[in-house]
């Protein structure tokens, strides 16, 4: 019987990989995986400085990385700039869709929220994803396939837990439950629709990932996960490299919990 190396299903080696909101807390990991596994990385964001910081660290370790300015927020111009990313680069393996565009109002509490707000953050995060979804689907079933990833959230899939922002100045939006909820079932649409071109598509949904939150806030969520501590963004990095690559390659419509067990009880 022939021996079989597993560990090359991992391996991102000549695939063309893409990620936006490449600067962001999870997309910077996000950008390391990939990038360490072999994939020549695209690093779209609105960040010039820490877009070129990333790009520099990559290359540095010898990975293959360059960043591209893009904003998911001009929906009007995806379809061009996806369409020229892709003639520039000459494929598009894989897309990690980690945008995460908001207002500087958009933590209010549903009592102090605007009707503009509530518009804004739909069409600048929701809509910037669907349209950038479509638009990079459409890429992949004109090559033969590929990969796209979606980012959500646990709270695009269950009831947010008002218990954990007691006695601190933090809540869930309710624009954010309306729009990773929006992203988890648009991603089994394009499952559905583009399954027959040998596109992939999946969505993560990290539980909360440790960023500096206020204490009483980390102390009360981690109580209530099974694993008793909040999520690291590598282990959010790692579910996606997964995904990406041909380990995966039955796996698509999927919604892949990284939360530390929060959504099993």
């Amino acid at each position: 019987m022939a021996t079989l190396n597993y560990l090359e299903k991992f391996s991102l080696k000549n695939k063309i990989a893409f990620v936006t909101g490449a600067c962001g807390l999870l997309g910077a990991e996000i950008t390391r995986a990939l990038a360490s596994a072999g994939a020549f990385t695209v690093l779209m964001d609105i960040n010039n400085s820490a877009g070129k910081r990333l790009e520099s660290e990559l290359k540095k370790n010898g990975c293959q990385a360059v960043y591209e300015y893009f904003d998911i927020t001009a929906l009007q111009d995806i379809d061009v700039c996806c369409a020229a990313l892709k003639a520039k680069y000459g494929s598009m393996d894989i897309m990690v869709n980690c945008a995460y565009p908001r207002t500087e109002d958009w933590a209010n509490p549903v009592e102090n929220l605007s009707c503009d707000s509530w518009r804004k953050n739909i069409d600048m995060h929701l809509n910037g994803a669907a349209w950038l979804s479509r638009s990079v689907a459409l890429i992949m079933k004109k090559q033969g396939g590929g990969s796209l990833i979606n980012i959500a959230s646990i709270y695009g899939v269950v009831g947010n837990d008002f218990t954990v922002y007691e006695g601190t100045s933090m809540t869930g939006p309710m624009a954010y439950a309306a729009i990773k909820g929006g992203i988890v079932n648009l991603t089994r649409y394009m499952a559905s629709y583009f399954g027959a071109f040998n596109v992939r598509v999946n969505v993560v949904c990290p539980g909360g990932i440790y960023n500096n939150q206020e204490p009483v806030f980390v102390q009360k969520y981690s109580k209530k996960t099974p694993l008793k501590r909040m999520g690291r963004p590598e282990e959010v990095a790692t579910t996606v490299l997964f995904l990406a690559s041909d380990a995966a390659s039955y796996i698509t419509g999927a919604t892949i919990m990284v939360d530390g067990g929060w959504t099993a009880i």
